[in-house]
């Protein structure tokens, strides 16, 4: 379990939390559903298998996922939750040698997903300047969550992981939710800005500085950070990055990659 000396970014909770394609079922293209939008080519409902989905379990458009109208997939992040369940939930075994337990793999992959991205936030929070009790606090958290990740498969599908969440984050902040679709906020201060869950869908936040504001579960579908500064942003995820615009100007944390679609300027 987690401990003191972990340190976000090189222990093994950085790994674990990192998807690994080649020791997943496919548990992503099958177990969540999808509507024909800007962000999928077609319907495709919970548990059916998305028909680009090869017999090895991986995706036969994988490598030009954006071009085939696949989007949502290219900004798709597991947090590791699909090798979880596929290898230690369920013991290696797989929905389609092993049918009958589909529906609960599925179940379950729903929950994991959730608990390793609160694991993924709690490990950021780690690298952040805070009081040592705040700092162990932290620490216990995760160790409480990471002990949950490794349930059978009955208790894991039963955990509320909204109470779970509740017990690990912090307060309602006042922008919570705020909805900014297609705002035009260039140039502007957001430093320490309140952003969680907030719609920034289409938002202009060009050159926007975004220091140390909070963007936990905040929705940035082709927001423009174009020349934006995201460098000490709070919880960004490689996923808002994903789904959003920017160019070769825009600062980012150490720890995500430019998209390869940012390789311009807008």
């Amino acid at each position: 379990m987690a401990t003191e000396g972990d340190v976000p970014g090189g222990d093994r909770l950085s790994v674990k939390l990192a998807a690994d394609c080649e020791r997943c079922s496919g548990l992503c293209c099958v177990a969540p559903a999808f509507s024909a939008s800007a962000d999928f080519a077609f319907d495709k409902p919970a548990g059916l298998p998305c028909h680009h989905l090869l017999p090895s379990f991986r995706c036969d458009i994988h490598t030009h996922l954006r071009s085939d109208g696949m989007r949502g997939c290219a900004v798709y992040d597991c947090f590791g939750a699909g090798q979880q369940v596929s290898q230690v939930t369920f013991a290696g075994a797989d929905w389609r040698a092993a049918p009958h337990l589909a529906g609960q793999m599925f179940d379950a992959f729903a929950v994991m997903r959730q608990l390793h991205e609160l694991l993924w936030f709690l490990t950021a929070a780690l690298s952040m300047p805070t009081s040592s009790a705040l700092r162990h606090k932290v620490y216990l958290a995760r160790e409480t969550i990471e002990q949950l990740t490794v349930l059978d498969a009955d208790s894991l599908v039963a955990l509320d992981v909204d109470a779970r969440r509740a017990g690990v984050g912090p307060a309602a902040l006042d922008h919570r939710g705020a909805r900014l679709i297609g705002a035009s906020l260039p140039a502007a201060d957001l430093t320490g800005a309140n952003l969680r869950g907030a719609l920034l869908i289409g938002a202009d936040l060009t050159a926007a500085d975004l220091t140390l504001a909070d963007v936990t579960g905040a929705d940035v579908r082709d927001t423009d950070f174009s020349g934006a500064n995201l460098a000490d942003s709070l919880f960004l995820t490689q996923a808002q990055l994903e789904a959003a615009k920017g160019d070769i100007r825009t600062r980012l944390p150490a720890t995500l990659n430019r998209p390869r679609h940012w390789q311009r300027a807008y």
